[in-house]
């Protein structure tokens, strides 16, 4: 009275077997293809620019360092930069933790 009757179903239609192997693929694919354009592409280019800026540092540049401290480029390294943030205070840190160069005029 509550419990339906079951009844068997025919089975599909076979596809080719070429077909059907590509196509369960071409969604797995057309992912890996938009992950490329939204995510590793972009990372991509922020991290050759960043190495650009690093490399074009100059004594007497005025930087951001990764801590959110300013202040004016006082000696360069091969890996190190020596960053002073106040007249006599001078704080070493490595080249990759400088996040922007500042224009001129704005570390008082």
């Amino acid at each position: 009275m509550f419990i339906s009757s079951a009844y068997a179903q025919a089975a599909p239609a076979a596809a080719p077997a070429g077909a059907g192997g590509l196509m369960s693929f071409l969604p797995l694919v057309l992912m890996f293809v938009v992950l490329y354009f939204i995510m590793i592409r972009p990372q991509m280019k922020r991290q050759k620019e960043h190495k650009a800026m690093i490399d074009a540092l100059a004594k007497g540049d005025e930087v951001v360092i990764a801590g959110g401290v300013l202040g004016k480029v006082a000696k360069l390294g091969e890996a190190y930069v020596h960053v002073e943030v106040a007249q006599g205070v001078e704080l070493q840190v490595q080249r990759a933790s400088v996040l922007q160069v500042l224009p001129k005029g704005s570390v008082k």
